[in-house]
């Protein structure tokens, strides 16, 4: 039983916590320093109580009793010179003797009210002092002046005796009131060295419990607080395979654990963004490789492609010059369709090459006046805004820090279709809005055309995505697909307002200075999930 207490009062501690070890330790000196100013004050009381009693009780009396003995021999030299001759002034003496007896014999019984011994000394005192008086002294101080009495000569031996009784009596007194002054004294001075040593063993008391408490919270909370803040730091620098040991109090013990938890879990996401990076780092290099054959095939498509198109155009429209209406119809027929598929397929070509070029060639930004910007694409498509009669107004348009390549393709974009997109026998009228919103700005496209059906909204910025055959409107179907593509190369949006039924009103945001160039991983997520041309 004895060999099994040990373990369980050692898991007790270690379980403490700082503020109970504070709790526990300021309790304990507090105490201490209870005890010891208890015992401090007590001391103090005693030294103050026996100094009064000596000097206040003791010497007082010892002098008073001195004093009472010279009354009394007052009163014996008087009334033996009354009685020797009869002179009248013998008894002053022995009159102001009896004043000063009572005076005295008064304050003797004041002082010693509380000391039963003296207060029997004062009686023996006082009982012999009255014997001798009546006996000697008022007979002899009641016989007739201006002669010897006789009275005095009769009892002066009684008189001697009587006299050296009181003297006796007054001896013990002063003996006794002598040795207990002696006593007090010595017991104050036994009392103040005793003071003196409990008040050093107090002060060094103090100043051990100081240095326990120093002790305790250097090894306890500040040793383990340095060796924590080591350990983290350490981990912060970049070491992170550094364990942390705890120690100290459980609470810090347990805060240990938790930063300790936290470097693990740390260095095993550290491990798994490295070969995130390293599986990263892989597939860059194979998009860089296929963006190379991108390139490649834009260059391909850009001269090579087009070599052979543009000589298939050329012949079939020679042959449409030359044999034109020297074939039957259908050769006609077939002729000019093959010079319309031609131009397309050219037009398309051309059409998917500037798609691509957004964000990857056009990335050239500077200030850039959208109030130049519409006047160019107003003087580009002056042709189509005349043959339909297209009013084109806008509100002041802002300056900003955009590619200006790719704000012309914009606008020439959007107003192209509000132009083509127009309802037959009616003019067509545009305006154009600006607005600040927050740190956007937000624009809007609004036209009186044909419109666009709610359900169509997003099928509109879909690359070749057409909502008419060739025949009614011509075009490509990439228009919008390209103004979303530079939208959002420019970190704004753009969608069909569903509200609108007058016509077509297209919103979009472009910011007052673009995003920051995209990292060669985003840019390959983002061709990740483009629709490929």
């Amino acid at each position: 039983m004895t060999g099994n207490a040990g373990p369980p009062q050692a898991r007790g501690l270690s379980t403490w916590t700082t503020r109970r070890w504070l709790r526990v330790g300021v309790a304990t000196a507090l105490a201490v320093l209870a005890l010891l100013g208890v015992t401090g004050a007590w001391m103090l009381g005693r030294t103050t109580s026996l100094s009064e009693d000596l000097v206040d009780v003791r010497s007082p009396a010892l002098s008073t009793a001195i004093r009472l003995e010279s009354a009394l021999l007052n009163q014996e030299t008087g009334i033996r010179g009354y009685g020797l001759t009869g002179t009248s002034d013998f008894l002053g003496p022995y009159q102001q003797g009896l004043t000063d007896q009572a005076r005295d014999s008064a304050r003797l019984s004041e002082l010693l009210r509380a000391d039963a011994a003296g207060l029997r000394d004062l009686g023996a005192v006082q009982d012999a002092a009255k014997a001798w008086q009546e006996r000697i002294a008022r007979p002899v101080a009641a016989a007739p002046a201006g002669a010897p009495s006789s009275l005095a000569a009769e009892r002066s031996a009684e008189g001697k005796t009587t006299f050296d009784a009181v003297r006796a009596a007054l001896t013990a007194q002063q003996e006794r009131l002598l040795a207990e002054r002696a006593r007090a004294r010595d017991d104050l001075m036994a009392t103040m060295r005793l003071r003196n040593w409990a008040f050093g063993a107090i002060a060094a008391v103090i100043a051990l419990l100081a240095g326990l408490v120093f002790e305790a919270l250097r090894r306890g909370i500040t040793t383990p607080l340095e060796r924590l803040g080591t350990d983290a730091r350490a981990i912060a620098g970049g070491d992170f395979d550094r364990p942390i040991t705890p120690t100290g109090p459980s609470d810090l013990r347990r805060l240990s654990s938790e930063i300790d938890f936290m470097r693990r879990r740390l260095v095993r996401e550290l491990a798994f963004s490295e070969e995130a990076r390293r599986h990263l780092d892989t597939q860059t290099a194979d998009l860089q490789r296929s963006n190379a054959e991108l390139e490649q095939f834009a260059y391909v498509a850009s001269h090579d492609l087009q070599e052979p198109l543009r000589k298939v155009s050329s012949f079939t429209q020679l042959l449409q010059r030359r044999y034109g209406g020297q074939l039957d119809a259908k050769a006609d027929q077939y002729i000019g369709i093959a010079v319309d598929g031609a131009n397309r397929m050219q037009t398309l070509i051309n059409d998917l090459l500037d798609f691509s070029r957004v964000g990857r060639v056009h990335h050239d930004h500077e200030s850039v006046d959208l109030e130049a910007v519409m006047e160019q694409t107003a003087s580009s498509l002056s042709l189509g805004i005349d043959e339909a009669g297209a009013t084109i107004t806008h509100d002041p348009l802002p300056t900003l820090v955009a590619d200006p390549t790719q704000m012309g393709m914009l606008w020439q974009n959007l107003i192209g279709n509000a132009v083509k997109f127009h309802r037959p026998g009616r003019a067509p009228n545009i305006h154009v809005t600006a607005d600040p919103v927050g740190e956007l700005w937000r624009f809007t496209v609004t036209d009186n055309g044909i419109g666009i059906a709610p359900e169509y909204a997003d099928k509109v910025f879909v690359i070749f995505q057409r909502l008419h055959t060739k025949d009614a409107y011509p075009g490509s179907g990439i228009g919008l697909a390209m103004c979303k593509k530079i939208v959002e190369f420019h970190g704004g949006t753009i969608a069909v307002d569903p509200e609108y039924r007058d016509g077509t009103r297209i919103s979009f945001t472009l910011a007052p200075t673009p995003p920051p160039a995209p990292s060669t991983i985003a840019e390959a997520t983002r061709a990740t999930t483009e629709p490929a041309p």
